[in-house]
């Protein structure tokens, strides 16, 4: 028997998808690569943006012709989308070959539908619960994602992410300690932390859990490793925190730090509650503390009542900060949050304008910054081929940068040193510097 999962999103989501993956597993199914050949077929699905939906249910409407020539497969729609109130009955309602529904909260009952399913039966469960401790089928290494949080307090104006992954829920820190040991013992070189706001780490488990104070214990676990982590929110970024990234060594220099606007009345109606002020005293204090720290942001154009002072404001503080690189994004309207139905929407035409604006202005800074690291030599763990070019392979910085270099053996998962000799916008390009 075979499975296809298509995943979209964030980090989340593909780690995620893992867990579904290993649920498979242990029901005897095997990965495919061709959907058509698939047994059953999962989509993982993300709601973040009206277009990412819109491509998911044009997705799952190609699934039509496969269930008709095998009516035995099972289809399954799981995570944030299907978590919206209506959704999954919608979904049910359009796409009749649809076998089984789940929300972000119920991947753990997947075993026990796909029994249901076999019998017959159509399933959706969408019902808010606690977190299950799921086992994963890991497919990132060198790199392994753990999950340290779920959900997120914060409820930005614009975000639908809380209302479909629920209250934050932090993981004991035991428990969080214990998989990443085993990773390590496995041999994995770099753990990635994961949680819509990891800032926010234990102030629900009242046992005096904190962010900062899982860094420096994992820190300090007897391996040679490199622990990121994402996403955090300015508002709660410690000095804790930042302490702890400048005192270890194997807590990498890199920080995604989305800030969304520049303007501090934008950064009102979106309930960010930080001003522009407040975002680049905190940069100053990450770069005072970390000199050679790398930042990335998020930052979204045409947010209802933008002006053009606003987005001014925003390519300022672009400039100002000079971000590593930046995400950008055009406003995306999302039922069931406060910005849905504020005043003053901007036209996509004014979207439009601003974002490419905005992406040049990021470019030009991004050009920049790589100029920086031409001529030097920095460590990066090697996590793939990079299969556009014959022999090369590819790596990240301890600051977080792309770099790909020529090489005829396979040092996936190794430690390696490269000079940078030129650069492509964010990505850099190098030579491996050997021993002696």
């Amino acid at each position: 028997m075979n499975y296809y999962i298509k995943t979209y999103g964030c980090q989340m989501n593909v780690h995620e998808s893992e867990k579904i993956a290993n649920i498979l597993v242990e029901l005897g199914y095997q990965e495919c690569t061709d959907m058509s050949t698939a047994d059953i077929i999962v989509f993982n699905t993300c709601c973040i943006r009206g277009t990412a939906e819109d491509k998911i249910k044009a997705h799952i409407g190609e699934v039509k012709h496969i269930k008709k020539a095998n009516p035995n497969l099972i289809v399954a729609v799981c995570g944030c989308m299907s978590q919206q109130e209506g959704v999954a009955q919608s979904l049910l309602n359009r796409f009749p070959f649809i076998n089984i529904v789940l929300g972000t909260t119920n991947l753990h009952l997947l075993k026990e539908r796909i029994a249901q399913v076999k019998n017959s039966k159509r399933y959706a469960n969408t019902d808010y619960c606690h977190h299950a401790e799921l086992e994963s089928y890991r497919t990132s290494t060198p790199n392994g994602w753990v999950n340290i949080i779920y959900g997120c307090n914060n409820y930005c104006t614009y975000c639908i992410v809380p209302h479909v992954r629920g209250r934050e829920q932090s993981r004991q820190e035991d428990n969080i300690v214990d998989e990443v040991t085993q990773l390590l013992e496995n041999g994995y070189k770099e753990i990635t932390l994961l949680g819509q706001n990891v800032n926010s780490y234990g102030k629900d488990l009242n046992d005096g859990s904190s962010f900062a104070g899982l860094l420096n214990r994992l820190a300090e676990l007897p391996y040679r490793y490199r622990l990121r982590f994402i996403t955090s929110h300015p508002k709660d970024l410690s000095d804790e925190v930042i302490d702890a990234i400048a005192r270890h060594d194997n807590i990498c220099k890199s920080i995604h730090l989305p800030v969304q606007s520049g303007s501090t009345d934008i950064l009102r109606r979106m309930n960010r509650r930080y001003t522009r002020e407040d975002y680049i005293a905190l940069v100053d204090r990450i770069r005072a503390s970390i000199p050679n720290v790398g930042i990335t942001s998020d930052i979204m154009v045409g947010f209802p009542n933008e002006t053009e002072q606003d987005f001014f404001d925003t390519l300022d503080l672009v400039n100002r900060v000079r971000f590593s690189s930046l995400f950008c994004f055009i406003y995306s309207r999302r039922k069931g949050t406060p910005a849905y139905s504020m005043d003053n929407q901007v036209s996509i035409e004014v979207k439009r304008d601003r974002i490419k604006r905005l992406i040049t202005t990021q470019n030009i800074i991004t050009n920049q910054v790589s100029q920086e690291y031409h001529g030097k030599v920095y460590e990066i763990l090697v996590e793939d081929r990079n299969d556009k070019y014959d022999n090369t392979y590819c790596g990240r910085t301890d600051c977080g940068r792309l770099v790909n270099f020529g090489c005829d053996t396979d040092l996936i998962g190794q430690f390696v040193n490269v000079r940078i000799r030129k650069s492509a916008s964010a990505t850099l390009w190098g030579d491996l510097v050997m021993d002696g």
